[in-house]
């Protein structure tokens, strides 16, 4: 080869210049150590007059090296170990492989590579049972916080934009379980999740829906058709729907129940400013109502009592009222109506009706002591028009007492009875200047 034929004539310049500088008496030990350590240069690449400047054993030692010739390099296989006789490829390089074989045994005719596959979205199918699982938890968390921005969000992200409807329907149907302020919260949160996350469609299907289901609504809620009527003529107020949306529901169906909750929207839309009254058609919280509505229905109550009896009807109406921090109220006027009236019939009736309500914790013990307690502040007023309201008094606590609703806290407060006249009003002059030791 033409490499080792120039690494002679290297050497044979190099023994030259050896002989020609090394002193007469040297020769014989110059020989000695040359043949102990000959070293060859050695030539790093095929260019000529090229020297490198490493020194290696020979020119067969690293002939089929696999080091880099060039004097650079990490002494690394080449191409990653991919190289070289027998060698397919690295490790996991058949992963990499973009071209498959249709022939291949062991093509794969499923590859979303072979580009003969579409994917499509999917959305599974809910069943309603799935539905109210999802809408229930929403609509409640919605009646404790009133945040109608958190129930948007959690309908867009868990309720499936073609099953809308149902979520109407179903949060209808949860509020006309509850009181009328959560009823009222319920159309609120229609209204505000109207153009955004609902639309026309979503709350005429979910109306429908309940019309048609009137029937069955009516088995658990007596007033079905009357609350249904009160949510359609809202959304018409609302402009959630259209008014003609009552024409169109009409003559879909012959039902009794069902004409009669479009009967009654039909009503309050056609009162004298309807639309703007619908929007207290649940009635104003009861935060909100003036003392005087408060204390007069109260008073109703308690006369409505008085002539049926009803302890299940009284307990219907003070929950109406949604009040339980003002039932001291109620416990006020029971016993003001039982001093006025004088009769034992009464008295018991209504040392009845507040046994019930304690009982049931319609009325807290907080506020049955406050509303006797209120009654002993006042009772000097109340002897103006009662002569025997202290006597009455005493006889009723004394009754409350014996069932078991009263503490000894209250009749330890009870006041006593008015001073017994002793003294004539002739002998005052006698004993005015003396004093009683």
């Amino acid at each position: 080869m033409a490499s080792d034929s120039l690494d002679v004539e290297i050497e044979k310049e190099l023994g030259l210049d050896e002989k020609a500088v090394a002193p007469p008496g040297a020769s014989a030990n110059h020989e000695a150590t040359s043949k102990k350590k000959q070293k060859k240069v050695s030539r790093q690449s095929s260019r000529e007059n090229v020297v490198a400047s490493t020194f290696f054993s020979g020119p067969r030692s690293w002939k089929n090296s696999r080091r880099s010739r060039n004097g650079y390099g990490r002494g690394l296989p080449k191409k990653g170990g991919a190289g070289g006789k027998g060698v397919w490829g690295a490790p996991g390089s058949e992963l990499l492989e973009t071209y498959e074989d249709v022939n291949d045994p062991n093509y794969d005719y499923e590859n979303l590579n072979n580009g003969d596959i579409e994917l499509k979205v999917v959305v599974p199918e809910i069943s309603d049972e799935e539905m109210r699982k999802k809408v229930e938890p929403i609509v409640l968390e919605y009646f404790e916080n009133g945040d109608t921005h958190e129930a948007a969000v959690s309908v867009e992200d868990c309720i499936p934009y073609k099953r809308r409807d149902t979520f109407v329907q179903l949060a209808i149907e949860i509020a006309m379980d509850h009181k009328p302020s959560h009823r009222e919260m319920t159309s609120v949160l229609i209204s505000d999740l109207f153009g955004h996350i609902l639309v026309e469609s979503d709350i005429t299907k979910g109306l429908e829906s309940l019309l048609v289901n009137v029937n069955d609504l009516i088995l658990d809620i007596p007033d079905a058709p009357t609350v249904l009527g009160n949510f359609i003529a809202r959304a018409i107020a609302d402009d959630c729907i259209p008014p003609k949306f009552l024409i169109t529901a009409k003559e879909k169906s012959t039902n009794q129940y069902y004409l009669e909750a479009i009967h009654r929207a039909e009503t309050l839309l056609s009162v004298k400013h309807g639309l703007v009254r619908l929007h207290n058609v649940w009635g104003v919280g009861g935060a909100l109502r003036p003392v005087k509505y408060l204390t007069r229905q109260m008073s109703l109550l308690l006369q409505e009592f008085i002539s049926s009896g009803d302890i299940e009807e009284a307990s219907r109406c003070l929950r109406s009222l949604e009040v339980p921090h003002f039932h001291h109220e109620l416990v006020y006027e029971a016993i003001v109506m039982a001093l006025e009236a004088n009769n034992a019939h009464k008295e018991e009736a209504l040392c009845k009706l507040l046994k019930a309500f304690d009982a049931a914790v319609l009325v807290t013990p907080d506020q049955m002591e406050r509303g006797f307690l209120r009654v002993f502040d006042d009772l000097p007023d109340i002897s103006m028009d009662v002569p025997l309201a202290y006597i009455i008094l005493d006889r009723f606590v004394d009754r409350c007492y014996k069932e078991g609703f009263l503490t000894d806290n209250v009749t330890k407060k009870l006041p006593s009875r008015g001073r017994k006249r002793f003294v004539s009003e002739g002998d005052q002059q006698f004993i005015r200047n003396n004093r009683i030791l």
